[in-house]
């Protein structure tokens, strides 16, 4: 099965389930097996429609019919439901569907409205993901693993912004830039190590 394939199983997994009716007759399935006509009077709904219910239920391998007497009865298929589970709900299945995306996308858009043609900042967010975006976009001036004087960190933010106090602050705050004691000499962060 290739990827696109266990996409599709995937959707029609989770539309059979988006059903209240159907939870219900999983619900009900759960506890023993049922005849159409036993799930119809339980859940209030015509024969038809619980037919249609248990078909879409069926289609996905959630439920199986087996005859009994003049009946046919369903019930949950716990090896297929395991089976399921096991392929359609890791995390290799779920991250085909970010596949493709544009991961830097918002960075981009956050960008273009906060900096003017020239590289410099309009304004600071005061949003706390945007202003993630901005420092990232500065701190690639930085050298990694350098140690800097605040004379050099402040020529560094003043090519963007005059508030350098505080963007040297959101730096500070981010773990992206670390001061010593006395605060006189800072320190960048490695990637690696910061948690944003």
């Amino acid at each position: 099965m290739d990827e696109n394939e266990k996409q599709i199983e995937l959707q029609d997994f989770f539309k059979a389930l988006s059903d209240m009716t159907r939870l219900q007759i999983v619900g009900l399935l759960l506890s023993r097996p049922y005849s159409v006509e036993e799930l119809s009077a339980l859940v209030g709904l015509r024969n038809s429609t619980v037919s249609h219910h248990l078909s879409v239920l069926s289609k996905t391998g959630l439920v199986c019919a087996r005859g009994e007497s003049y009946y046919k009865v369903y019930e949950l298929d716990f090896d297929a439901i395991q089976d399921k589970a096991q392929r359609l709900l890791s995390e290799e299945t779920f991250a085909t569907f970010a596949a493709g995306i544009d991961l830097d996308a918002y960075d981009r858009e956050v960008l273009e409205a906060y900096l003017l043609p020239d590289g410099r900042l309009k304004e600071i967010p005061s949003q706390q993901k945007k202003l993630d975006v901005i420092l990232r976009f500065i701190f690639k001036d930085f050298e990694a693993g350098r140690q800097y004087t605040e004379a050099e960190v402040n020529e560094v933010i003043a090519k963007y912004s005059e508030d350098i106090a505080g963007l040297r602050r959101d730096f500070i705050d981010a773990g992206m830039l670390s001061r010593d004691k006395r605060g006189s000499v800072y320190q960048v962060v490695e990637p690696e190590s910061q948690s944003m």
